[in-house]
């Protein structure tokens, strides 16, 4: 039994990471990357896998990543979810498993593992959901539009509001250097 695991919110500039491991109990049917699906399709999606799966979902919030840095907070939640799903084998999207025993790791797995594919979507309608929610509570930063990441848009909120409490203040970036500390 194959556990997929993938995140979403690595790079933002804003919001929580969040990853997402998935064990598939049915076929599926269009699942992909969760990057090469439209929004609409990611949630038609993510509903079918709730209910055809064994998952779990870690969240680490800015101020967590700021403090411990992101590189941990990831393998905290892979160890998180090898530790509440039971599975016999374990692997992630991507080409480091973080000093995780028992993990394998796979680049592009999440488009060509189902399971992967599962959790990178479950992990991606989590993150835009937040990403939101958080519009609603920082509607001056925009956030419905680029979900936290660094575009031009964002770069200029930041630099007409300076950063929120959902910013990570450890996220250099090259535009703001010269008008944030």
């Amino acid at each position: 039994m194959l556990c997929g695991i993938d995140e979403a919110g690595r790079g933002p500039l804003a919001g929580d990471l969040v990853m997402a491991g998935c064990i598939l109990h049915t076929y599926i049917d269009g699942l992909n990357d969760s990057k090469k699906l439209t929004p609409k399709k990611r949630e038609m999606l993510y509903e079918k896998i709730i209910l055809s799966s064994t998952f779990h979902i870690v969240k680490f919030s800015a101020s967590t990543i700021d403090e411990i840095g992101i590189s941990k907070c990831l393998k905290a939640g892979l160890e998180e979810i090898m530790q509440n799903i039971k599975a016999t084998n374990y692997l992630f999207d991507g080409n480091t498993n973080f000093g995780v025993k028992g993990l394998q790791t796979l680049i592009k797995a999440d488009a060509t593992v189902p399971e992967v594919s599962a959790a990178s979507i479950l992990a991606k309608v989590m993150h835009d959901r937040d990403m939101m929610e958080l519009d609603h509570l920082y509607p001056e930063y925009k956030f419905a539009s680029h979900k936290g990441y660094g575009t031009a848009l964002h770069v200029e909120m930041i630099k007409q509001h300076g950063y929120s409490n959902v910013h990570r203040r450890t996220y250099k970036i090259k535009a703001l250097e010269a008008t944030l500390f």
